[in-house]
C-alpha cells in the first residue's frame, strides 16, 4: 500500500509484498541477491522456469531457505546450475531446459523464507547460479598444492603407498580433505582414488604412471563433493605440494563434463558425454541422493538410489550381468578339470567342473550372436577341501573355504593394464569377506584386493592369472581373521552353482550349452492378457516354511524386462533380509504381495505390473537371503516372490482407456509445451493448470476427478507423476496470461502451433499411482477429455444489446477508495490520502443529475482528519442514512471514526460534510482493512483488521457505539469489550476484509478459506463449514484480502423459507500466480452445508460484484495474476460476467461486453438508482502521478448498462409515500406506467463497497399483491431476514426495473441517531 504520510508528505512510499505475505513494506527494503557468493558460483538474474527448467535434484525448505544454502546443496551434489524458486525450492541441474532464459529481473520478487533481504524467485521464476565451470571438475588444488594428473596404479603395489585418515571419513572426502590430512602428515603427495580414499608419499612407488587414458580415467565424484573428481578405478588424482616433487607433464582432455539429461519419452536419467571422459560414483558410500523417483542408470559401477523409497535403481557396467538378457541362461561343459568363463555383450555363460586335485582355468571371449570360443591362457593349481562337522575357531587369519553360495576360488593377479574383475566395485574400510559377498550378489566372481577393495565380474580380464595363496596375505579391516587379498592380488571366490560334478568329454573350444531347470510339475501359468489381468498361480513347495497364514512362495521372476513387477520398495536390509521378515513388512503395511531381489532388497505391492513372468530357470533366484542364508533371496533382475493367495498380473502398461469415471473418454497422447509466437522462448502448457505432482498416486481417475470437480473437461497426464487440468478448447486457444504487472510487457500468450496427437506408444512412463497404466512422458500429456451428453459447464454469450455495454458517465477529480450510492441519490466518493492531487481534500460527491455539466456535478467535501486507507463502511439505519468508516492506515487513522450525513438533492448541491474528532470519538483498538456489520440489534459491528501498516493482526471484535462503562484511560473513552477471534489470529494475513453476513442462525463470517456461523450475543463459534474450495492447482487459495475475491448474498424470496445463500467468487493463491477462476456458493443455515463449485470464464483476483434488482449479478473488474496490493496484480480482466442464480448450476454466467479501462487495486462497482452499474477507480501503483511500468491510476467513471435498461422496452414507474417501514408491515404504493401482470418487487441493501467488499450488501424479493396499479407490498419479518438499515426498492415490468427508491426497514433499534453525542456531530434523533 502506497501511504504519504501525513507529517512528511512524499518521505516514504510502500509497497506491499509476498515475502511476509503482509500488506505492505518499505519500499526501500528491495531484494538484493548476495555480494559475496560461495567460491566460483556467479550469480546469473532470473530466469524462466518452464515447468522445470533445472531437472536434477532439488528440495524444499519452508523456513531456511537462502540462496547460498541453495548453491551449498547443488555443489555438493556435483550440478553446475542451482536455483531458488517460489520463497522455498531450490533446483539443480547441468543444464537449462529449452525456453530456460532470462527475465526481467524483478519477476524474482519473493524474499527467501531463511533471508528476507534475499529473492528466491517468484511464481515459475528461478533465481539463478551458476558454479563457472561445465560440470564436475579436477580440482585445480587448494593453496601450494597443485593438481599433477590422473595416475594409474603401480604395477607391483600403490603408487602412494601410504593410506590416510580424512576428515569425517570415507563418506566425506574432498580434494581438500586429502590435502590437508596429506600435508599434516609430511608428505608432498597426495592422491585421491574411488571416490573415498586419499593416499600420500614423497615418490611414485611400484611403477605407477600417468594413466594412459589421461583424465578421462579418473571419473569418479568425490563422496563430499560431487562437483569434483576423486580418482577412479584403481586410478589416482594426483597432486604436488609446491611442485617438490618432479613429475612428468598430464594430458588434458578437451571437455571433463558429463551433464545428466531427462530423457524425453522417460523420466529415466542417463548419462550423456561429450569428452573421454565418462564420471562415474563409487559405491563407497553405497548412496547418491538425488530428487528423482524415476530408475536412475549411470556408467557408475556402483549402486545408485533415490531419495524415494518407492523407486527402483540400478547401475550399469562394464560387463554384463546375469540378468542382461531375460532368455540367457546358465551353460555348463563337459570338460572333466576345466573351468571356462565366456564375457558376452548379451548373456552370461559359465562352465566349470573341480577335481580333487587340479583346477584350469582358460578365458574364452564370444560375441552375443556366436558361441564359438578360443582358448587364451591356461594354469594349473592344486587345491584340496575338507569339511568336518564342527568349525574350529580360527587362530590366524584364513582363506575361508566358503562364503554364503560361493566358494574360495584362490589368489589371482590383476589383469594386464586393466581390472581382473571388471563389474561392480566397492571400497570400504569395515571391508570383510561377507561385506564383498552381498555386494557382488548376483555376479559368478568376486574379491577382495588391498584388504578394502571389493571387485565383481563373469570372467577374468586377460593376464589375470592364478598366485600362490600366500600371495594374498592382506587381512580385511573389519575381520583379522579373514584374508583379503594384497597388492595386485586379489583373494577370489566363485559361485557355486557355476561348479558342477557332471563328467562328459569336451576341451575349451566346446561350445556351451544352456540348461534350464522348472518348478516341475507345478505348471506355473503367467499368462499376460493385453487387456485386462491374469491369476498366476503355482503348487511348488515354498523355499521356507514360517509363512503367515495364506502366504506361500510363488517362485522365482523376471523383473524389469518391462519395468518393475513390485512398486513399493522397502528399506534394504544388509544383514536380516529374507522370505520372511520381507512378507512381515509387507503385511505390516496392508500389501500382499511380497518380493526379494538382490539378496537384500523387499518390494511389496497387491499387484504384479510390466507384463511379470516366471523365470524360465528358477534356479536364478541364487543369491542367498542375509538373514536366511539357506533361503534364496532373487537375484539381480530376478525376484523371489511371495503372495496371499495367487497374485493378479497386469499386462504391460497401456494408456487406461476403460474404467474411467463416468462421461470420461481416452484422447490420445498430446504435445505438451509449445513455444509462443510472442517470446519463443516462453513454453505454454497445452493445460494451463498442473494440479499435483505425486510420486505415489498420480492416476487418470485421480487426476479426471480433481479436474471435473473444478469444472474442467480435459485433464492430462505427463511424467507419470503430474496431473493438469484445462479445456478442450485449450488445445487450440493457450489460456497464458504473462505474470508481469507491467502493461508494457506481454499480457497474453499465443502458441506458434497446434499440440498434435502423436502415437500412443510415445506416452510411455508408468503412472506413479497406478504402474500398469501410462500417464504420459516427458513434453507428452496422456490426454482425458468429457464426453457426456451434458456438458459440464455451459457459458451463454449474448452479443449486441443482449451483452450490456460500457460507456463513459464523467471525468472524475478522484481515485476512488470506499464508495456508496447515497439515501440522497448522490454518490459519495473516499480516497486514501495521497493517491490523487497534492490539494486534494480526499473526500468528494457526484450529483448523477448534472453529470452533462462537470463543474457542477462534482463537490468537494472537507471533514476528514486522518486517512481513511482500507477503512470499513457502512451505512446505518437512523433516519438520516448518515454513512460511517471506521478504521484506517496508521497512527491515529487507525482508530478514527468518521460520520456523513447526506444532504442536498437531485441538482441541488448539500452543504454537510464529513465530521471526525479524533480526540473523543475513536475505536477501543487499531483497525486497517476491517469489515463493518449493521447486527439484528441495529447495532454496528466493527471485526478485524491489522494493528497499523504491517503490523500484526487484530484478531478481535468491537461494537459501536461501545457498550463498556466509561473509562477515560481508553481511547474509546470506555472499558475494552474486544471479543478476541482465535481464527482469525491462526489464518492471518490472508483474512482482511472479512465477509460478514446476519444469517437466521447468527452472523456467517467468511476469511480466508474459511467460514462459520458466530452466536449473535456471545460471538462464540455455533457451526463451522467446510473449508471454502480454493483453486483446481491450489486448495489453500483463498477469498479475502490479500487473496481478494468477493462475496455476495444471493436473493431471499418471500415467504424466507429456504436457507440464505452466499455466492464468493474469484480470488488468488498464496504464491500469487494465476488468479481463482471459479465461483463457490453454499447455504450456511443448511443442517449440512457444502460448497459448490462453478467455474468462471475467466480468472479474477481483485473481483467486483454488484447486485441487480432482477436478482443477477454482475462480476467485473480485476486481473488474472497476482493478489490485491500496489504493484501485485496485472493482466487486467476487461470483461463483466453476468451471473444469474435462477439458471442451472454451471449454467449461470453470461459473458458479457468488455471495457478498454484496467480496473485494478481499489477499484469498485455500485449499483445506482436508475439499475444501471457505476465502475470507478484503480489505484495499482498508489502514487500520484503514475510512475512508468504500471498500470494508470483511474480517473474516469464509467457505467456498466445491463441489457435490461437496452432491450428498448419502457420502465415502469411507481410512487409510495411511505418510506418507513415496520418489519412485517404492509405498504401501499401506486404503479404508474406499465402493466402489474408480470410485476416483482425488489429490494437491494444500501451498500459501502471497498476491496470487493460491498457492506450492506442484501437483495429481497419481498411478498405483494395488486388490485389493478394499485398494490401492496408486505415487509420483510424480522431483522434476520432483512437487519435494520435503508433499501432501494425496484418495481419490475418483466424484465425491466424502474428507477429505485430509498425506503428504510426496521427502524434505529439501537439508537444511532442519538450517537455520538459530541459537539459538531449533528444528530437526526430516532
Amino acid at each position: 500500500m502506497v501511504r504519504k504520510s501525513s507529517s512528511a508528505l512524499g518521505a516514504l512510499l510502500w509497497v506491499a509484498s509476498f515475502a511476509t505475505t503482509q500488506a505492505a513494506i518499505i519500499q526501500g527494503r528491495a531484494l538484493t541477491t548476495p555480494n559475496k557468493l560461495p567460491g566460483t558460483w556467479k550469480s546469473q538474474g532470473c530466469y524462466i522456469d518452464v515447468g522445470r527448467t533445472l531437472t536434477g535434484s532439488s528440495y524444499t525448505n519452508t523456513t531456511g531457505m537462502t540462496d547460498e544454502s541453495c548453491i551449498a546443496f547443488c555443489e555438493k551434489a556435483g550440478y553446475i546450475y542451482a536455483g531458488t524458486e517460489y520463497s522455498q525450492e531450490c533446483y539443480c541441474g547441468n543444464s537449462l531446459a529449452s525456453g530456460g532464459v532470462a527475465t526481467a529481473a524483478s519477476d524474482c520478487n519473493m524474499a527467501c523464507t531463511g533471508n528476507s533481504t534475499q529473492p528466491c524467485g517468484g511464481p515459475s521464476r528461478l533465481n539463478l547460479f551458476w558454479s563457472g565451470t561445465s560440470g564436475p571438475q579436477s580440482n585445480p588444488g587448494v593453496g601450494l598444492w597443485k593438481f599433477a594428473g590422473c595416475y594409474a596404479e603401480g604395477t607391483t603395489g600403490r603408487t602412494l603407498t601410504v593410506g590416510a585418515n580424512t576428515l569425517g571419513g570415507l563418506s566425506n572426502l574432498t580434494i581438500s580433505n586429502c590435502l590437508s590430512a596429506c600435508q599434516t602428515a609430511g608428505y608432498n603427495l597426495a592422491g585421491t582414488e574411488y571416490s573415498g580414499e586419499c593416499y600420500c608419499d614423497n615418490k611414485i612407488q611400484n611403477g605407477g604412471t600417468l594413466a594412459p587414458g589421461g583424465l578421462s580415467d579418473c571419473n569418479m565424484l568425490c563422496n563430499g563433493n560431487l562437483s569434483e573428481f576423486c580418482g577412479g578405478n584403481s586410478r589416482l588424482d594426483l597432486y604436488n605440494y609446491n611442485n617438490k616433487v618432479v613429475l612428468p607433464p598430464y594430458t588434458t582432455v578437451t571437455s571433463s563434463s558429463v551433464k545428466p539429461t531427462i530423457s524425453s519419452t522417460s523420466s529415466k536419467i542417463t548419462t550423456s558425454s561429450t569428452s573421454s571422459r565418462i564420471i562415474t560414483t563409487s559405491s563407497a558410500t553405497s548412496k547418491v541422493t538425488t530428487s528423482s523417483t524415476s530408475k536412475v542408470t549411470t556408467s557408475s559401477t556402483s549402486k545408485v538410489t533415490t531419495s524415494s523409497t518407492t523407486s527402483k535403481v540400478s547401475t550399469s557396467s562394464t560387463s554384463s550381468k546375469a540378468t542382461t538378457s531375460s532368455t540367457s541362461s546358465k551353460a555348463t561343459t563337459s570338460s572333466t578339470s576345466s573351468k571356462v568363463t565366456t564375457s558376452s555383450s548379451s548373456t552370461k555363460t559359465t562352465s566349470s567342473t573341480l577335481s580333487s586335485s587340479t583346477k584350469t582355468t582358460s578365458s574364452v571371449v564370444s560375441s552375443s550372436t556366436k558361441t564359438s570360443s578360443s582358448t587364451l591362457s591356461t594354469s594349473t593349481k592344486a587345491s584340496s577341501t575338507t569339511s568336518t562337522s564342527v568349525t574350529p575357531t580360527p587362530t590366524g587369519p584364513v582363506n575361508k573355504d566358503a562364503v554364503g553360495p560361493y566358494t574360495y576360488y584362490g589368489c589371482q593377479t590383476e589383469a594386464t593394464n586393466a581390472r581382473a574383475l571388471s563389474g561392480a566395485t566397492t571400497a570400504l574400510d569395515t571391508m570383510t569377506l561377507e561385506v564383498c559377498q552381498t555386494f557382488c550378489a548376483g555376479y559368478t566372481y568376486w574379491g577382495v584386493e588391498y584388504g578394502r577393495e571389493c571387485y565383481c565380474g563373469n570372467s577374468f580380464a586377460a593376464g589375470s592369472v592364478a598366485a600362490p595363496d600366500t600371495d594374498c596375505s592382506f587381512t580385511c579391516p573389519a575381520d583379522a581373521f579373514e584374508f583379503c587379498g594384497a597388492g595386485n592380488r586379489i583373494s577370489v571366490y566363485v559361485l557355486k552353482s557355476a561348479i558342477t560334478s557332471s563328467s562328459t568329454s569336451g576341451s575349451a573350444g566346446t561350445t556351451a550349452k544352456a540348461s534350464s531347470s522348472t518348478l516341475g510339475s507345478a505348471g506355473t501359468t503367467a499368462k499376460a492378457s493385453s487387456t485386462s489381468t491374469s491369476k498366476v498361480s503355482t503348487t511348488t513347495s515354498p523355499a521356507a516354511s514360517g509363512f503367515p497364514s495364506g502366504w506361500s512362495y510363488q517362485g522365482c521372476w523376471v523383473d524389469g524386462a518391462n519395468g518393475k513387477i513390485l512398486t513399493k520398495q522397502q528399506p534394504n536390509q544388509q544383514t536380516t533380509n529374507s522370505g520372511q521378515s520381507c512378507i512381515a513388512t509387507c503385511a505390516a503395511l496392508g500389501y500382499t504381495i511380497a518380493g526379494t531381489e538382490y539378496g537384500v532388497e523387499c518390494y511389496c505391492d497387491n499387484f504384479v505390473y510390466n507384463g511379470a513372468a516366471l523365470a524360465t530357470n528358477q534356479a536364478d533366484c541364487n543369491t542367498p537371503c542375509p538373514g536366511a542364508p539357506s533361503q534364496m533371496c532373487g537375484s539381480g533382475g530376478r525376484l523371489s516372490m511371495y503372495s496371499l493367495g495367487a497374485p493378479t498380473v497386469y499386462a504391460p502398461p497401456g494408456a487406461q482407456q476403460s474404467g474411467l469415471p463416468t462421461g470420461w473418454k481416452y484422447g490420445g497422447c498430446l504435445q505438451d509445451n509449445i513455444a509462443s509466437n510472442e517470446a519463443p522462448v516462453q513454453m505454454l502448457n497445452t493445460f494451463p493448470y498442473m494440479v499435483s505432482e505425486n510420486q505415489t498416486l498420480n492416476s487418470p481417475s485421480a487426476c479426471i476427478a480433481q479436474c471435473q470437480l473444478f469444472g474442467f473437461n480435459a485433464a492430462g497426464l505427463e511424467y507419470g507423476t503430474q496431473c493438469f487440468c484445462g479445456d478442450v478448447e485449450n488445445i487450440y486457444v493457450a489460456s497464458a496470461p504473462s505474470t508481469t504487472t507491467d502493461p508494457g510487457q506481454v499480457q497474453r500468450y499465443t502458441r506458434s502451433a497446434v499440440p498434435q496427437i502423436v502415437p500412443d506408444s510415445q506416452c510411455n512412463v508408468p503412472c506413479a499411482g497406478l504402474p500398469q497404466y501410462y500417464c504420459g512422458a516427458g513434453n507428452l500429456l496422456s490426454y482425458y477429455y468429457w464426453n457426456a451428453t451434458t456438458p459440464l459447464y455451459k457459458w451463454d454469450t449474448p452479443t449486441g444489446t443482449a451483452a450490456g455495454e460500457y460507456s463513459l458517465l464523467i471525468g472524475g477529480v478522484v481515485v476512488p477508495l470506499i464508495v456508496s450510492q447515497g439515501v440522497n441519490g448522490k454518490v459519495s466518493f473516499l480516497e486514501k490520502h495521497g493517491t490523487g492531487e497534492a490539494n486534494g481534500t480526499g473526500a468528494y460527491e457526484l450529483d448523477l443529475s448534472l453529470v452533462g455539466d462537470y463543474k457542477l456535478a462534482w463537490r468537494e467535501m472537507t471533514g476528514l482528519q486522518s486517512d481513511v486507507f482500507c477503512a470499513a463502511g457502512l451505512t446505518l439505519p437512523d433516519k438520516a442514512g448518515r454513512q460511517l468508516t471506521a478504521g484506517g492506515w496508521a497512527g491515529q487513522s487507525n482508530y478514527g471514526i468518521r460520520l456523513y450525513w447526506p444532504d442536498g438533492g437531485d441538482g441541488v448541491n448539500g452543504t454537510n460534510q464529513w465530521v471526525e474528532d479524533p480526540q473523543n470519538l475513536q475505536l477501543q483498538v487499531p483497525r486497517w482493512y476491517p469489515s463493518g456489520l449493521i447486527m439484528a440489534n441495529g447495532s454496528v459491528l466493527i471485526v478485524g483488521g491489522e494493528v497499523g501498516q504491517n503490523a500484526e493482526e487484530q484478531p478481535t471484535l468491537e461494537i459501536l457505539p461501545p457498550n463498556g462503562v466509561v473509562d477515560k484511560t481508553q481511547s474509546s473513552g470506555y472499558s475494552n469489550t474486544t471479543v478476541y477471534l482465535d481464527f482469525l489470529a491462526r489464518t492471518w494475513p490472508f483474512n482482511l476484509y472479512p465477509f460478514i453476513a446476519v444469517n437466521p442462525q447468527g452472523i456467517f463470517i467468511a476469511y480466508y478459506n474459511e467460514a462459520r456461523i458466530l452466536d449473535e450475543k456471545t460471538f462464540e463459534t455455533i457451526k463451522t463449514l467446510p473449508n471454502m474450495p480454493g483453486a483446481v492447482n491450489n486448495v489453500n487459495g483463498g477469498r479475502t484480502y490479500q487473496l481478494e475475491g468477493a462475496m455476495v448474498l444471493l436473493p431471499q424470496y418471500a415467504p424466507y423459507s429456504d436457507p440464505l445463500g452466499v455466492l464468493i467468487c474469484g480470488g488468488s493463491t498464496e504464491g500469487g500466480g494465476y488468479a481463482i477462476d471459479n465461483c463457490i456458493s453454499t447455504q450456511p443455515g443448511a443442517a449440512n452445508p457444502t460448497w459448490t463449485i462453478e467455474r468462471m470464464p475467466s480468472r479474477r483476483v481483485m473481483p467486483c460484484m454488484a447486485g441487480l434488482p432482477d436478482g443477477t449479478y454482475l462480476i467485473l473488474n480485476g486481473g488474472e495474476h497476482g493478489v490485491a496490493g500496489f504493484g501485485l496484480g496485472g493482466v487486467p480482466n476487461l470483461n463483466a460476467v453476468l451471473y444469474d442464480p435462477t439458471k442451472p448450476v454451471n449454467q449461470r454466467m453470461s459473458i458479457m461486453a468488455n471495457t478498454t479501462v484496467a480496473r485494478m487495486y481499489h477499484s469498485e462497482a455500485t449499483t445506482l438508482l436508475d439499475g444501471r452499474v457505476l465502475v470507478s477507480g484503480s489505484d495499482p501503483s498508489g502514487q500520484y502521478p503514475t510512475p512508468a511500468g504500471t498500470w494508470p491510476e483511474e480517473y474516469r467513471m464509467e457505467v456498466f448498462t445491463p441489457p435490461y435498461l437496452l432491450s428498448g422496452l419502457p420502465r415502469p414507474t411507481f410512487t409510495i409515500v411511505d418510506k418507513d417501514w415496520g418489519y412485517g408491515d404492509q405498504v401501499d404504493f401506486t404503479v404508474t406506467s406499465g402493466g402489474t401482470a408480470n410485476l416483482k418487487v425488489s429490494l437491494l441493501g444500501s451498500t459501502v463497497s471497498t476491496h470487493g467488499n460491498s457492506m450492506g450488501q442484501r437483495t429481497i424479493f419481498p411478498a405483494f399483491k395488486c388490485n389493478g396499479n394499485a398494490c401492496t407490498v408486505t415487509a420483510p419479518p424480522d431483522a434476520h431476514t432483512s437487519p435494520p438499515g435503508w433499501f432501494m426498492m425496484f418495481i419490475l415490468n418483466g424484465p425491466t426495473p424502474s428507477v429505485g427508491v430509498f425506503v428504510r426497514i426496521g427502524g434505529d433499534p439501537a439508537g444511532l441517531g442519538n450517537w455520538p453525542k459530541l459537539p459538531g456531530f449533528a444528530l437526526p434523533g430516532v
